[in-house]
């Protein structure tokens, strides 16, 4: 989460493993600790509550309200300068906010060290030192973890870079150090992981790679995550629940199928008389014509209409049909409606 530089070793590597720390005194109590701990977060990950944040005299954050579930996958989404990236740095603690209140697996942003690496947020730019090899990038951020759980080459495996271990951070592509980086979060055990546009620099492979990383995370060991990112079809994939972020305020957040449900259906037809067929259904009062696009195929909104109905509404005005078809409501269409009704 922090971004420091360390001196370079390359001719003295480290031991891939964490020194022993001996027995554990506290184990007696742990089981009480970790119940309690473990109560206190079991519904949430992360809450929001009237979160307000200004610059100078121009507000950024807006009375926000968020909440991430424990074992859920939150996709953060919004225009440019819609407080994305502000909110992620409240959360984590990298910035103060002027009221309201952040808790993050129970604690306030300022407290989060005391969480030891169970919140871990990674940002759109990997901070990497460039003349560490990534695994000795690895192998530092390992012996400053309280309680690694993995490997360097677990994790390196995890991600898919193991050929680079020997590479230069400065050697990567953006793709490799984003990876990389999240080879570190990994080498503990988080109970939450913000990512900050997580899939820009990787290819298809490697999109596939981190979408399926995160959903084991998620299903096997419960791991929750804020994604933030301008890649919908991506997010639309993985994340349980989604929160459309409007000029500083959460303008809508739900579970994926919820907000889905709200689309209106569109159905795409093509037939042989454009002109009646749009007369008809123009005064039907549960159809509405979209539009007419250059391959002559009719958008039409259905409201308390099925497509059934649509083509019998269709031929039974003699109007033969060739085509139709459900367009089915994507992340994209909704974030654009979303959006245009709140300008």
């Amino acid at each position: 989460m922090s971004k420091q530089d360390i001196p370079t070793m390359e001719s003295n590597p480290i031991p891939d493993t964490a020194p022993d720390k001996g027995p554990n005194k506290t184990a007696a109590n742990s089981s009480h600790s970790a119940s309690s701990a473990s109560s206190a977060t079991a519904e949430l990950a992360l809450s929001i509550s009237g979160l307000h944040k200004q610059y100078v005299n121009f507000p950024v954050l807006k009375d926000l309200n968020l909440e991430v579930g424990s074992q859920s996958i939150l996709g953060l989404v919004g225009l440019n300068g819609s407080g994305k990236t502000t909110t992620i740095e409240c959360i984590l603690g990298m910035q103060g906010f002027n009221s309201g209140s952040i808790s993050v697996l129970g604690h306030h942003p300022s407290k989060l060290h005391e969480l030891s690496g169970k919140v871990v947020g990674i940002f759109d730019t990997p901070s990497l030192h460039p003349n560490l090899s990534v695994r000795q990038s690895l192998q530092h951020a390992r012996l400053l973890c309280a309680e690694p759980v993995r490997s360097c080459q677990e994790v390196e495996q995890m991600l898919g870079i193991s050929r680079f271990s020997k590479f230069k951070i400065r050697h990567l592509s953006l793709g490799n150090r984003r990876k990389a980086s999240i080879a570190q979060a990994l080498l503990g055990n988080p109970e939450l992981i913000i990512l900050d546009e997580p899939f820009n620099g990787l290819d298809a492979e490697g999109v596939d790679d981190v979408l399926a990383l995160i959903k084991t995370l998620n299903q096997e060991q419960g791991t929750a995550f804020l994604l933030s990112s301008h890649q919908l079809p991506y997010l639309e994939k993985v994340c349980t629940h989604i929160a459309i972020l409007h000029e500083g305020k959460i303008a809508i957040s739900d579970k994926v199928e919820s907000l889905f449900s709200l689309e209106k259906q569109e159905v795409l037809v093509e037939c042989d008389q454009h002109e009646l067929a749009s007369s008809v259904i123009d005064a039907n009062r549960h159809t509405h014509l979209i539009k007419v696009d250059d391959n002559k195929f009719l958008h039409i909104e259905l409201s308390q209409f099925t497509t059934a109905q649509l083509n019998r509404l269709l031929v039974e005005n003699n109007i033969a049909v060739s085509h139709l078809s459900l367009q089915r409501a994507s992340l994209d269409s909704l974030f654009r409606h979303i959006s245009s009704e709140h300008h």
